[in-house]
């Protein structure tokens, strides 16, 4: 029993050592890790460095933030300094929901209160609270959501309000985008520029991607600069934290040759046209041929550059990029090299109806023609068969020598992407006859348009422009486009004077083909042309009384022109009426409107200044309005004006309408025939959402009119071309 008792007292002792053994070893290697730890906190805390990072400059790039300072693009002006390009900044706003989103100070960076958040936005938003609460209760956890395309594109005014909620969670991402006040408005020549992301720089920024956005690019575009500064966790700067700082550089502005006034009313005219005959295609060209500086022109169809609306219909810029046989209108270049080459002989007689040129028949556009008649009304009635006799008294040889000197088949070089040179077929007799009324060759506007302005520059040729003159951010001229002269003179004063008379004699009621153009005590002269359209699939011209592209070019003075007109008409579909009644519907008001405003200069005395309206009572305003040939349009139910949209000294065009505000109730007014830039104006003024779509001018209104309103109501406005 002694000797169990001794036993069972080593096993303790035994057992004792052992886990004090076990104790020790773990100490030790406790004490171990701790000591390595401890080295290697010491170690981090003189080198900085951890995996050869330097951990100083890893925290303070945590708090750096390298800003891109984005510079403006340039402002598109047109000859008068009115804005028709110009930046716009827009910006898109989304809530952030992840609730981990909590800043240095431990607020929340997230949407705290759905309900509040909801009700407040829907002040600014086109959205309803309830919509919007949608919105932000995503059947899928997300960290962050937008609100649909009511989220997109709000404007400054409107994230600044939004901002002024002080809403957890709300926050914005900026998108440059480019604002084209007038719509359809010279689409094709000024062009798109849209936001590209440049995969090199990993920047967006504006582009121009078509017409003078595209070929001044490089000159409207500016530079971004940059800001380094100290942010705290919030991302919110630091007080005095600045570190590096290059100030962005804004691009150049751009004056055009264009005038807007002009340009809209053309846009007017082809756009009554293309509705009720539905043409292909369309193009109006009004030049200064003195200067070549182009003061209208478009096409159609077209597309409005704000909207995107038939932009994919119509990317094509048909002035330059599409040509054309231009038919009897090439007349006026035939009968100037014949002229100038001594080889027309007005009172020698010709038989007109038809000709045979090496065994085919060339007819006139009246099968049997006039009879011998003298080849001084070849032009006037637009006798292809007298052309043909023309030509080949000149010899192939003399007529293609002008047809050089004219540039036919060679760009002009006007600033617009994409120019086609067209080509000129010019191997056998018949293809040397057909040349001479405007078949077989092809050319486009442009090239048209550069032949024409010899005939008010004594024969030498002027290149069209578009761009009157560049100036920096500051209002400096950097460039002044001046008169570019192609080549040397094609013919002489005496021939260009022998040219006009025959287009004069184009509007004789008795033997013209172009009375219809006349315009009683007006100094015009003028040329028809319709020419055949090549049948791409079976070979041979297209039949039939549509199928034709006509045409007119008219002058004015007739005597020593200064501006021209050139109309083409592609295939109208809907052909009520006579080619040279429709096109006379362009033609007509356009030539007036031109010979009214030459007459006063053609220069910003057409524009007038807005007057400071504020402080007055209504009914002086509306004096002070009508001595300068503005429309005033009042909102409030107050006598004494307290703001106005424009800012006096804008320039602005005779009967413009402009917004001024009185103190007292507002009234909905009656917005049906407004357009895009009137319900800014009102926008502004009144600080309503105004929800629009369509594009042209307003339909309908859900406010009806005389009905009261107040600031933040929501109107939606329907617009319709």
């Amino acid at each position: 029993m002694k000797k169990r008792v001794i036993n069972l007292e080593s096993q303790k002792s035994k057992a004792h050592r052992y886990r004090f053994t076990v104790g020790r070893y773990f100490q030790v290697t406790v004490a171990l890790v701790f000591l390595v730890f401890m080295g290697r906190f010491l170690y981090v805390g003189i080198s900085k460095t951890v995996n050869g990072q330097n951990l100083n400059q890893k925290t303070e790039q945590l708090y750096m933030r390298n800003q891109v300072l984005k510079a403006n693009r340039g402002t598109i002006y047109d000859r008068n300094g009115l804005a028709v390009a110009q930046d716009s900044q827009l910006y898109t706003v989304y809530a952030i929901l992840d609730k981990s989103s909590i800043n240095y100070k431990n607020k929340p960076e997230y949407v705290v209160n759905k309900e509040i958040t909801a009700e407040k936005l829907a002040q600014v938003l086109p959205l309803s609270k309830n919509q919007i609460l949608h919105y932000l209760s995503p059947i899928h956890p997300a960290f962050q959501v937008q609100f649909g395309n009511a989220g997109i594109g709000l404007n400054k005014k409107q994230k600044d309000k939004i901002e002024k909620m002080k809403l957890p969670g709300i926050k914005f991402f900026e998108t440059q985008s480019r604002l084209y006040l007038n719509g359809n408005f010279a689409s094709h020549v000024i062009g798109l520029a849209t936001p590209e992301y440049n995969k090199k720089t990993k920047k967006e920024n504006l582009v121009g991607t078509m017409g003078l956005e595209a070929w001044y690019d490089n000159t409207l575009s500016g530079r971004d600069g940059y800001q380094i500064s100290s942010v705290d966790a919030a991302n919110y700067q630091a007080p005095n934290s600045v570190q590096t700082y290059k100030a962005p550089v804004d691009g150049n502005n751009i004056y055009l040759t264009i005038d807007s006034q002009l340009q809209t009313y053309l846009e007017s005219r082809l756009t009554y046209v293309q509705k009720n005959y539905d043409p292909v295609s369309m193009t109006a060209v009004v030049e200064d041929l003195k200067t070549g500086k182009v003061l209208a022109a478009s096409q159609r169809p077209t597309f409005n550059p704000q909207t995107k609306k038939n932009l994919s219909h119509s990317y094509r810029d048909i002035l330059i990029q599409d040509t054309f046989e231009p038919g009897s209108v090439f007349k006026v270049l035939t009968l100037a090299a014949a002229t100038n080459s001594g080889n027309y002989h007005p009172n020698q007689y010709y038989n007109s109806g038809s000709v045979l040129v090496k065994g085919s028949a060339i007819h006139d556009w009246q099968a049997h023609g006039w009879g011998s008649i003298p080849f001084s009304q070849a032009f006037a009635r637009s006798s292809n068969t007298g052309f043909v006799h023309i030509e080949q008294q000149m010899g192939a040889k003399t007529w293609y020598s002008y047809l050089k000197k004219f540039r036919i088949g060679q760009k002009t070089g006007v600033t617009l992407p994409g120019e086609q040179p067209g080509f000129l077929t010019f191997n056998s007799p018949i293809d040397q006859a057909v040349t001479s009324f405007g078949q077989g060759v092809n050319v486009n506007v442009m090239q048209m348009m550069q032949a024409f302005s010899s005939l008010a520059n004594n024969g030498q040729m002027v290149k069209p422009q578009f761009v009157d003159k560049t100036c920096d951010p500051t209002g400096k001229t950097i460039t002044n486009y001046q008169i570019k002269k192609v080549g040397q003179p094609v013919f002489s004063p005496e021939t260009a004077q022998v040219v006009l008379s025959n287009m004069k004699q184009v509007l004789n009621k008795r033997i013209g083909t172009g009375s219809i153009y006349r315009i009683d005590h007006e100094s015009i002269a003028a040329k028809t042309g319709t020419a055949q359209i090549a049948n791409l699939k079976g070979g041979g011209y297209l039949k039939g009384d549509n199928n034709y592209i006509f045409s007119v070019v008219g002058v004015t003075p007739a005597k020593n022109p200064r501006y021209c007109i050139y109309i083409t008409m592609k295939q109208p579909r809907r052909m009520s009426k006579p080619a040279e009644v429709i096109l006379a519907s362009i033609f007509k008001p356009l030539m007036k409107r031109i010979i009214l405003m030459s007459q006063s200069g053609l220069n910003s005395s057409l524009y007038v200044k807005v007057p400071n309206f504020k402080g007055l009572n209504y009914s002086d305003a509306v004096k002070k309005a009508n001595q300068v040939g503005l429309e005033l349009e009042k909102i409030g139910k107050g006598d004494k004006i307290t703001a106005q949209a424009y800012l006096p000294g804008k320039k602005e065009l005779p009967g413009s309408r402009l917004f001024v505000k009185t103190s007292g109730q507002m009234i909905c007014p009656n917005m049906k025939g407004w357009t895009l830039d009137d319900l800014h104006q009102f926008s502004e003024l009144t600080d309503l959402n105004l929800i629009i779509s369509g594009s042209g001018w307003v339909q309908d209104q859900s406010i009806l009119p005389k009905l009261p309103i107040k600031s933040k109501d929501k109107i939606k406005i329907k617009l319709k071309e």
